[in-house]
């Protein structure tokens, strides 16, 4: 069993803007890739990428292999750039600001190890509470940013946690998982179940972490997420139905502008086909498999199991100028339609895009979709 403690290391770690991709993925996914999948670039594509070997280029290298070695070969700009020699330049999602107690709402944070082999860690948020044996749901976070940016340390990620862990009166768990392309898709979501687990793992007092093993609530569980982190818990809801751990029993799942796709092309999608294009290419990079866009990972209405989604309600919050509204709107009948008995509520962003409460964190609406999803999560 894995002891909480703090995780400085990680900030760093998770972070590294110069990656180089590893010589294996997961699941049968390999680098380098030989796919010949119309990716984005700057420059003709090589027949196949380098070995991506984690050392740096030798001191007697030549110029010309400098110069191949800067060359980018994938070009996924405002997300990210892969290089030829397997560097992953990250553009966006760095920043990271460390735990610690929040001087407007008294929440307090820490950071803890879920597993040290696999680099799975959370940041663990306790409102301010003044009985010291008293319980609370947990809140379950799972980040989003492409499956390949951002962390559970990011400054958005930290607020909005931290916000509805104060509104809502939960014990926060923000799940910082391995991203892709250096750990492909599905990675994330075999690490966002290892901290399923681990959360379980609390059940009785009996866990690594002080906080949960005191004042979970684990008979009242609740996963969330946005854009593809609401993708995360989305499976991670399946997975509970199918695998039932112990101790654990998820009340609801809050699903912000969830990543959902598919091969044919919704309306909202043909509304922005140039974007929708570059969204598809990204997915096929970062989970190079077979399937491409109706791989059940990112389109439930081909997943054989998504009748065994397990909760008593489900919230699905909709921007009206995201192209993936049509999708996150249609989840509600695909629930349905597998048999699922519990309440679905709608919530209608008007006027606002794709993750705008992480963007634009202090505008009315984020300010009120905070809310709303904080009201929802305490509801009896």
């Amino acid at each position: 069993m894995f002891s909480a403690h703090t995780l400085p290391k990680y900030h760093s770690l998770f972070v590294k803007p110069n990656h180089l991709l590893p010589n294996n993925g997961v699941s049968g996914h390999s680098f380098p890739l030989t796919l010949s999948l119309p990716f984005l670039s700057l420059h003709p594509l090589p027949p196949r990428l380098p070995s991506l070997k984690l050392s740096t280029p030798s001191s007697h290298s030549n110029s010309t292999s400098h110069d191949d070695a800067d060359q980018v070969a994938y070009d996924f700009s405002p997300v990210l750039k892969v290089y030829r020699d397997g560097r992953v330049e990250r553009l966006a999602g760095l920043k990271t600001v460390p735990p610690g107690v929040d001087a407007v709402t008294g929440v307090e944070s820490r950071d803890v190890v879920i597993s040290e082999d696999e680099e799975i860690s959370a940041r663990i948020f306790l409102p301010k509470i003044t009985n010291s044996d008293l319980e609370l749901p947990v809140l379950v976070y799972f980040h989003g940013g492409n499956f390949c940016i951002q962390t559970a340390f990011s400054p958005a990620y930290h607020n909005i946690v931290n916000s509805l862990t104060s509104q809502a009166n939960v014990i926060g768990v923000s799940v910082n998982y391995r991203n892709a392309p250096e750990h492909p898709v599905p990675t994330c979501h075999e690490d966002s179940w290892t901290a399923v687990e681990w959360v379980a793992s609390h059940y009785g007092g009996n866990g690594p972490d002080e906080w949960l093993n005191r004042h979970a609530h684990l008979g009242k569980v609740f996963f969330a997420g946005d854009s593809t982190g609401a993708n995360i818990a989305h499976h991670m809801a399946i997975r509970v139905g199918s695998e039932k751990p112990r101790g654990i029993k998820l009340e609801a799942l809050v699903l912000v502008h969830p990543f959902f796709w598919g091969e044919e092309r919704t309306e909202s999608e043909r509304n922005q086909a140039a974007y929708t294009a570059k969204l598809d290419r990204l997915w096929k990079f970062l989970c190079p498999s077979e399937s491409g866009e109706d791989d059940p990972l990112i389109n439930p209405e081909k997943d054989p199991n998504l009748r065994r989604l397990d909760c008593k309600r489900v919230l699905i919050c909709v921007a009206d100028e995201d192209l993936m509204k049509d999708r996150s709107l249609n989840y509600k009948g695909l629930l349905e339609k597998n048999g699922f008995s519990g309440q679905v509520d709608v919530l209608v962003t008007k006027g606002e895009n794709h993750a705008f409460h992480v963007f634009k964190p202090t505008c009315e609406n984020a300010l009120a979709l905070l809310t709303s999803i904080a009201s929802y999560v305490k509801q009896d």
